[in-house]
């Protein structure tokens, strides 16, 4: 029989230093983590307006460009599937013109499997989460579209979902007590959110 290192009793044969065994009812509750796998991405309609060329002008001068962001997330027949949708309106104009530049709409989608998420838990991982593993490869998009179309590659600013989120939450309480004065508030549908 072999010894530990500290001379307290036998060493565990097999066990690699300096990792502790694991308790059997601790395993179950590791295996319960949420996990989430993308399996698809894909641009479901895309529109690039390039305005100012269509009119013969060129652009110049530091562009003024806004962005609205509409997610939307639904539930897939396939068991613990969902669909993320991040759509973007992107509208450029001149800053000392007010000329429009070009108008960007897509709307970018991913196919997820998410899994041992609580439900009360699904609506905000699904509008959170799903689309901030989206956004990087929206993002890329996004300055390719911009630089094929004759401008500087458009970098979006990361977008802060939590924040997005939230707004729409409390637009929604809001919205409710307004109509809860006037008539009983429906329940909400589905994992959707607007920002």
């Amino acid at each position: 029989m072999n010894d530990n290192e500290n001379g307290n009793g036998p060493a565990d044969q097999g066990a690699t230093p300096g990792v502790a065994a694991q308790d059997p009812q601790q395993q179950p509750q590791q295996q319960q983590q949420p996990r989430m796998n993308v399996l698809a991405q894909y641009i479901r309609d895309m529109s690039f307006e390039n305005i100012l060329v269509q009119k013969g002008g060129q652009a110049q001068g530091q562009p003024d460009v806004q962005v609205r962001v509409n997610l939307d997330a639904k539930r897939r027949q396939a068991e613990n599937q969902y669909e993320v949708s991040i759509k973007l309106n992107i509208d450029s104009k001149s800053k000392e013109t007010g000329t429009q530049l070009f108008l960007l709409e897509i709307d970018y989608c991913g196919v997820f499997q998410v899994e041992n998420v609580p439900e009360q838990q699904l609506h905000p991982y699904l509008l959170i989460e799903c689309p901030r593993m989206l956004f990087p490869f929206l993002r890329r998009i996004v300055s390719d579209i911009t630089r094929d179309g004759g401008y500087p590659p458009l970098n979006l600013e990361t977008i802060d979902f939590v924040r997005i989120y939230r707004n729409e939450i409390m637009r929604r309480q809001s919205e409710q007590q307004t109509q809860g004065e006037a008539a009983p508030a429906a329940e909400p549908s589905g994992p959707t959110g607007t920002a």
